[in-house]
């Protein structure tokens, strides 16, 4: 197992390898671009056989991280699309790529990496799940409101992808785990090293579908996204820990907050707005597993404390 430990140290480095690659020489991954879904089912099942029933029904008794979380995503994300845009004046169609990736919900992505950095993982399960039943309403008001555009999210598909590619999977894993906890702890350092290749590749097959487009954006698209994704990683982790959340679960609102289902936005802009629309979300949606694998990777080797920080502790 001490293999598979050191593979996994070097995640952020498997992960900008294969983006790079992919990124010169697409034609190496896009043939792949239908496993993408199958890939995310073995990734959701490995995390579901970590899990048990016990670490949701510990979620569930504690509401208030669920609250906040979902509160910043929707709170904060768009807002900042929108600051964005109006500082970096840009176009009216990259604004509303922008705005539309702010205003949904967050990806299932923010699952994996907090898994990956030592976080809670039924806690970003379960915000995943809320943002998602939320966004139904929240995505087209949030979108009128900041832009005055009226848009019909596809319900539906939404609630029958998290069912199949999150929901399924995981509660197949914790199924399992309830028989085979103790077999399933000896190899968990493998499990990870699965999901990890999983996922690198998934970023290379990202990548490399949207290899054209990237070669048409601007520095100033790229800085867009990038000083968005990192408004909502920055935002949800110094909130938590303001609000005196402890580490693992500071860290699991950061992901929750900063990676969206940046693939619903590209659908939304090319169905209701323009190609030109759907640039933001296409960028968003390699940046944020890059930056999703280095700010997993190194908080995975940071110590991650369950303890409240040292201001809410009382000195005696």
């Amino acid at each position: 197992m001490a293999t598979f430990e050191r593979i996994n140290r070097l995640f952020p480095v498997w992960a900008i390898l294969l983006a790079v690659i992919a990124a010169f020489v697409p034609e190496f991954f896009t043939s792949l671009a239908g496993y993408i879904k199958t890939l995310l089912v073995i990734i959701m099942f490995a995390m579901g056989l970590t899990l048990t029933k016990g670490d949701f029904a510990r979620v569930v008794k504690s509401p208030k991280p669920i609250a906040v979380g979902v509160l910043l995503q929707f709170l904060v994300m768009p807002l900042a699309a929108l600051l964005i845009s109006r500082l970096l004046n840009l176009s009216t169609e990259l604004t509303i790529g922008m705005v539309l990736v702010g205003a949904t919900a967050g990806g299932t992505s923010s699952n994996v990496m907090t898994w990956l950095a030592g976080g809670h993982v039924a806690l970003s399960v379960s915000m995943t799940m809320v943002s998602t039943l939320i966004s139904v309403f929240a995505t087209p008001l949030l979108t009128l409101l900041l832009l005055g555009q009226s848009i019909d999210v596809p319900v539906m598909g939404m609630l029958m992808s998290i069912g199949q590619l999150v929901v399924a999977p995981i509660m197949l894993g914790v199924v399992i785990h309830h028989f085979l906890g103790t077999h399933i702890q000896r190899v968990e350092p493998a499990l990870a090293t699965l999901a990890m290749a999983s996922i690198v590749l998934i970023i290379a097959i990202v990548v490399a579908l949207n290899a054209g487009r990237l070669t048409t954006l601007g520095p100033v698209v790229a800085l867009a996204v990038i000083a968005h994704n990192g408004i909502g990683l920055a935002a949800g982790y110094g909130l938590a820990r303001l609000l005196r959340f402890d580490t693992r679960t500071a860290r699991t609102i950061a992901f929750e907050v900063g990676l969206q289902n940046s693939g619903l936005a590209v659908t939304l802009a090319n169905q209701f707005f323009s190609a030109g629309a759907a640039l933001p979300g296409a960028l968003f949606s390699v940046w944020h597993n890059v930056s999703g694998s280095l700010l997993a990777g190194y908080w995975k080797h940071r110590h991650a404390s369950n303890a409240p920080p040292a201001a809410a502790t009382p000195r005696g």
